[in-house]
């Protein structure tokens, strides 16, 4: 489907990136895969690690979920490590993603989350693993994208469900979309 319909990436899990990295050879879409999913709780190390072995079986995109409970405790230092130890993991044409999970964070913490993927060098902060209690929404784009500046990639993902929700995410600021309708 990735191949057929042109779509920037396919994101599967960790466990499959090899077959779908053959499947998808001499195609325009990428592999993407999670690092820390669904709700960020693992090491930093071993973010690092899920992202080298990911890129060395084929993935070209890592989306990688914060530490929540460490940005909602206010411990921003870890919270830069777990960001840093995957954007350093992931070689220099990979694109990695930093999910937010915003259903759960306040606007300051949204703001914080999304200077610390900027200076640490995502290149996309993200809205929604999808197993939140919402998803993606116009105020989360525009207080994103508004975050983190023209240069940085923001995707909304989860709950966009058809064609006129995609185009009220992409003018409010939103890159990529991430969809499964």
């Amino acid at each position: 489907e990735a191949h057929c319909h042109g779509f920037a990436t396919v994101c599967i899990q960790p466990i499959w990136v090899s077959v779908a990295a053959r499947a998808l050879e001499g195609s325009r879409s990428r592999v993407c895969t999670v690092v820390g999913f669904p709700h960020g709780a693992n090491r930093s190390e071993v973010k690092a690690y899920e992202t080298q072995l990911a890129v060395a079986q084929g993935a070209r995109e890592i989306d990688m979920v914060i530490l929540i409970g460490a940005l909602k405790d206010g411990d921003l230092r870890t919270v830069r490590r777990h960001i840093g130890a995957v954007c350093r993991a992931a070689i220099p044409g990979i694109v990695t993603k930093v999910i937010l999970e915003t259903a759960y964070l306040t606007d300051d913490e949204k703001v914080q989350a999304c200077r610390i993927a900027r200076d640490e060098g995502a290149g996309f902060v993200k809205t929604s693993t999808g197993f939140a209690s919402a998803g993606a929404t116009l105020d989360d784009i525009r207080l994103m994208r508004e975050t983190v500046g023209p240069r940085m990639g923001v995707k909304a993902a989860g709950g966009i469900r058809d064609a006129d929700a995609a185009r009220r995410m992409i003018e409010a600021g939103a890159t990529r979309i991430g969809a499964s309708a």
